[in-house]
């Protein structure tokens, strides 16, 4: 769904009281639009109705406009600098042209302390720089064999029952 239809979707919610609501979609939108502001500021709007100061802080984290003490929340709930680097729920690349550079600047310093942390430089998915992603080259994870075999599994144990019934049918 687009993220002007989901935002008004949010308005919607919250002038109706369902504050959970829009907190489920506004996590949904930072999850599939990771770089747009928007939904990370309604976020931290819908957490400072909850009284969450750190979960505000999180999701403000990026903007110039945050508050030192849902700053310092964030960071103390979050301490270690690569759960708070999983916690900004951001993806490649660090700074698009639509980021701002303040954002692009904390999202720097952020998977800097996150690599220095575990000893070796970091990419946004957590892996260390360079790496590949499973699968990424071709090749078939173990997960993604054992889920094509169940699947193989259950088309066969679903054909098997159909001919089946059919034979039962006509038979």
């Amino acid at each position: 769904m687009p993220l002007n239809v989901t935002l008004a979707r949010v308005d919607a919610d919250l002038a109706t009281g369902r504050i959970p609501l829009a907190r489920q979609r506004l996590r949904g939108l930072v999850s599939s639009y990771p770089h747009a502001p928007a939904p990370r500021r309604r976020l931290a709007a819908v957490y400072r109705l909850y009284g969450d100061a750190a979960e505000a802080g999180r999701w403000m984290h990026l903007e110039k406009d945050r508050t030192p003490e849902e700053t310092t929340a964030f960071e103390k709930r979050y301490a270690d600098p690569v759960r708070r680097m999983q916690a900004v729920a951001w993806r490649d690349p660090e700074a698009p042209e639509e980021v701002p550079a303040f954002a692009a600047q904390q999202l720097t310093a952020l998977r800097t302390a996150a690599s220095d942390e575990i000893g070796c430089p970091l990419d946004w998915d957590g892996l260390p720089a360079g790496r590949r992603k499973p699968g990424e080259d071709g090749t078939t994870t173990v997960g993604e064999g054992a889920a094509a075999v169940g699947c193989a599994i259950a088309v066969i144990a679903f054909l098997t029952i159909w001919v089946n019934g059919l034979i039962d049918l006509f038979g």
